[in-house]
């Protein structure tokens, strides 16, 4: 017996080692859309993607299968009734369902199995799911309103009670919304995502959300309510940007339908319709822009659970739809990502208190309370204080005359109910702030754990890290990456505390530092879709997308609404997929079309060019040209890729032109400068690859020359920030360039630092009367740590990550950096330090990927997993060393550069 028993448990070990001893390839992060398990899908062909996790040196995908059905089970056999795309042999991670016809509102599972490099076929991936939408089903819920004008203050409340007659296996919710809604069922709040839906231009496009509400229904009697809040649908504050004008403004309204299956297989729907009743309640007034004002005085009780006593609530009243196009909302959504408690307090006196957080954010602030009831409270929100250590809006008080006084900026107000400790958080609206000042009308009592702060942004998964020796790097870093979230909530903003516009030029200047920092594909796509619905039929795309009417006429221009070249295809570089290029080539080509037909003799000087700079104002036209020289390129590299080959050598010979026109215009062949020698009229054409390659490096040793003569601090503005470091670093002025990325003194980024930033400010000068300090566009900086200090860069000719540039400045002045990209591809590592005369780079090039490296005077390569030298078996083609996937240590000689 003990034998058998023997034999049986050696026989089990060797069937669970087998898998992690035979098959060490294995499909990772599986995502449908960009998204992990999404709820609600409505493309009829949803993009499977997933990376390679394989730690063998060399590591490859040859072929994979993608299997789905709606029963899991199936799907762990290995089989797949809805598609069984068969063996595929490529090393493709991202492909298109191609499969039978999928259903609306019908969960489906999938799995991915790999061959390796060896023509081995891994064990088929961990499940993972996605579940489609409405789709194309037309909604048979009808759009719900209380009827009331856009002048009314109080947001409006909605509930109704159902009867279920059986047991529920599964529920879902499907709700869209003119404005902001949150969404109630028996009582409890659904989801924990705040300012639902995302803004769109409400007359072109609206976003719909599946809620899966099984949990929360029960057998017999149950009520859903819905409160429904302003957003930039009923701009009630005064706009400078005129979304209080909007063509689309009307009261809130929504549509909702809710779909139960039985466990015994039958069905039952809820709508909304003329049977549900309405209310306003304590929330007497909200505002996306300014704040929230609260009356708990009027609290509704337990207004959306079952039972509730509604006979004094009004009948709703049917609305036409906003728009006729209603879609998922499929992106990360917008949450409360970080926590803040115990602030420090200081009291003013009996009715005033002052908090300070320890860095500024965009977010929304909770009190906890004790007072007499009608006491009226109001939260200040600020990002500085005055002499008086009081919060100071000074910088934002000419927008802060809202309503003479009733709608203050920044400012939520609430009036005490008077029953014991009372809380309070806004939930449709979000604000800039380090500081809260807490003001009441009567004397109250605060200490520090009355007041929380809550980051609030676009839940985007971080997949970068930077980690140096130089403090100052990484206080850089960390103010970018909270200026990058800080202007993140579902589209790209300038700031949180005085505009939240999608300014479109501090996008794309800040594109790269987003996408090497964190995982933010489904929020531009989304915002290519508000792209989409804003430009006009000639082509022309304003400054501030979305937008109501403003943009169309100032500050839009190649310097700005490039985004509709930039964004398409950075993203396919970043993540290998064509799809952002097919959604968005038509609009794409309008735009470029649009541009030519306003320029004369292939140059143009509509835009803003080099915006807010520190001294020198650089040529316009130089700069906005280079831009539109970009955008003729990347159109043509976009047609070829789409396989439009006319349009790819039409657009290839218009570029060409443009480069000639900017070339024989501004550059002085015989000083090797173009224009004035400015910094920025310098570094762009260096940076944009338009200068003669004979004098490139006259241009860029002039380059150099001027920032020496300029104190080696920049003189630039938001275009010349996003050039002057890439340019130097690339052309051999990479110690310059730290140098001037590290000054502490004005103007710098380290000027900001020193002076107590947290996030990154929107002039150089921090004295000005309107500063942010929460502005993202002189974010690029953060791009270049990953791209010049750590070396790492995409290769255009294999996007998505498959093949890694590497090229690290070894600058004088650091001893230490490290850079962490959690790629498309997986997890790439550029580590390097100065030890013992020479440098030690510790590289990681992910499973499926190549890496192309370019350093001068390597000694050694030691393959870690081995520890064995490979130097010699590495291959040097056209410069690069070629490592394929694996990690490495390689040693340089200190004289590398």
């Amino acid at each position: 017996m003990r034998t058998n028993c023997l034999h049986v448990l050696l026989v089990l070990l060797l069937l669970y080692a087998a898998p992690a001893i035979g098959q060490r390839m294995e499909a990772v992060f599986l995502k449908c859309e960009h998204l992990e398990h999404p709820l609600g899908i409505d493309a009829a062909a949803p993009r499977f993607t997933w990376q390679v996790a394989d730690s063998r040196l060399g590591a490859a995908q040859t072929a994979y299968e993608i299997i789905v059905d709606e029963d899991a089970a199936i799907v762990r056999r290995g089989n797949g009734t809805v598609w069984k795309s068969g063996k595929i042999a490529s090393s493709a991670t991202i492909t298109t369902f191609n499969g039978k016809k999928l259903k609306p509102r019908t969960r489906y599972y999938w799995a991915v199995a790999l061959w390796d490099k060896n023509g081995v076929k891994s064990a088929t991936s961990q499940l993972s799911w996605f579940e489609t939408g409405k789709m194309k089903e037309p909604w048979k819920a009808q759009w719900m309103s209380d009827g009331e004008d856009t002048l009314v203050y109080p947001a409006p409340y909605f509930r109704k009670e159902v009867q279920l007659q059986k047991q529920v296996s599964q529920a879902r919710v499907y709700i869209v919304a003119a404005g902001l809604f949150e969404l109630y069922l028996n009582g409890a709040k659904m989801g924990n995502e705040l300012l639902n839906p995302m803004f769109t231009r409400f007359d072109k496009r609206n976003l719909y959300l599946s809620f899966d509400v099984t949990k929360e229904l029960r057998k017999g009697n149950n009520a859903i309510g819905v409160v429904l809040g302003n957003g930039w649908y009923n701009h009630q504050s005064w706009s400078e940007w005129n979304f209080n004008g909007a063509m689309w403004r009307n009261r809130p309204a929504f549509c909702l339908e809710m779909q139960v299956r039985y466990t015994d297989g039958t069905t039952a729907t809820v709508y909304s319709d003329p049977t549900w009743k309405t209310k306003t309640g304590p929330l007497i007034f909200n505002s996306i822009y300014t704040g929230e004002h609260y009356d708990a005085r009027m609290d509704l009780g337990r207004w959306s659970v079952p039972g509730y006593d509604d006979a004094g609530w009004n009948k709703v009243v049917q609305r036409q739809a906003p728009s006729t196009q209603v879609v998922t909302q499929a992106m990360v959504p917008v949450r409360i990502v970080k926590e803040f408690h115990n602030p420090g307090v200081r009291k003013i006196n009996d009715s005033v208190y002052v908090f300070r957080f320890p860095e500024n954010i965009a977010g929304i602030s909770k009190l906890s309370i004790q007072g007499a009831r009608g006491t009226v409270i109001r939260l200040k929100h600020g990002e500085t204080l005055n002499k008086d250590e009081r919060v100071d809006q000074s910088t934002i008080d000419i927008y802060a005359d809202q309503r003479h006084g009733a709608d203050p900026f920044q400012t939520d107000i609430y009036i005490l109910k008077g029953a014991g400790i009372e809380e309070f958080m806004p939930r449709f609206n979000y604000k800039g702030f380090q500081y809260v000042e807490v003001i009441a009308d009567r004397p109250v009592r605060l200490n520090a754990g009355s007041l929380s702060a809550y980051r609030v942004n676009s839940d985007v998964r971080q997949v970068g890290k930077i980690e140096s020796s130089n403090t100052l790097v990484n206080k850089i870093w960390a103010a970018t990456n909270r200026s990058y979230l800080s202007n993140l909530h579902g589209y790209p903003t300038d700031c949180p505390q005085r505009e939240k516009n999608g300014w479109t030029g501090d996008a794309h200047i800040a594109l790269e530092t987003g996408l090497l920092n964190y995982d933010g594909i489904t929020v531009y796509e989304k915002w290519l879709a508000d792209h989409r619905d804003a430009q006009q039929e000639n082509g022309m795309l304003p400054a501030i997308i979305p937008t109501a009417t403003w943009g169309y006429h100032w500050g839009n221009g190649p310097d700005w609404t490039s985004t509709m070249l930039i964004v398409p295809w950075t993203l396919y570089q970043y993540y290998g997929d064509t799809r952002v290029l097919s959604d968005n080539y038509p609009n794409m080509k309008r735009f470029v079309d649009y541009i030519t037909s306003v320029s004369k003799n292939d140059l143009t000087d509509w835009g803003l060019g080099d915006w807010v700079p520190y001294k020198t104002i650089a040529n316009k036209e130089l700069l906005i040209s280079l831009y539109y020289y970009q955008d003729a390129l990347l159109l043509s590299k976009a047609a070829g890729v789409m396989g439009r080959a006319t349009d790819a050598v039409h657009y290839r010979q218009l570029a060409l032109r443009i480069k000639k026109a900017i070339n024989d215009r501004f550059l002085d062949t015989e000083k090797a400068i173009y224009a004035t020698g400015a910094q920025a009229e310098l570094s762009g054409p260096l940076y944009f690859g338009i200068v003669p390659e004979p004098l490139r490096q006259r241009v860029a040793d002039n380059l150099a020359l001027r920032v020496r003569a300029d104190n080696h601090h920049l003189d630039v503005g938001l275009l010349g920030a996003k050039t002057l470091l890439g340019a130097l670093s690339d052309n051999g002025y990479a110690d310059l360039a730290f140098e001037v990325a590290t000054q502490q003194t004005y103007p710098s980024w380290g000027w900001w630092i020193a002076n107590g930033a947290t996030t990154l400010f929107e002039t150089w000068k921090i004295e000005t009367a309107t500063l942010s300090r929460n502005h993202i566009m002189f974010g690029a900086i953060s791009a270049w740590f990953y791209k010049s200090l750590g070396g790492i860069n995409s290769d255009e000719t294999k996007p998505g990550f498959h093949s890694v540039i590497i090229k690290p400045a070894f600058v004088k002045g650091l001893d230490r950096f490290s850079a962490t990209y959690h790629s498309a591809s997986g997890k790439i590592i550029s580590s390097w330090k100065r030890l013992n005369g020479q440098i030690v780079l510790d590289l990681a090039i992910p499973a499926n990927s190549q890496g192309r490296v370019r350093l001068n005077n390597i000694r050694s390569v030691i393959d870690v997993g081995s520890k064995k030298e490979i130097k010699s078996s590495l291959i040097n083609k056209d410069g690069d060393y070629l490592f394929t996937a694996g990690s490495y240590r390689i040693l340089i000689g200190e004289d590398v550069r």
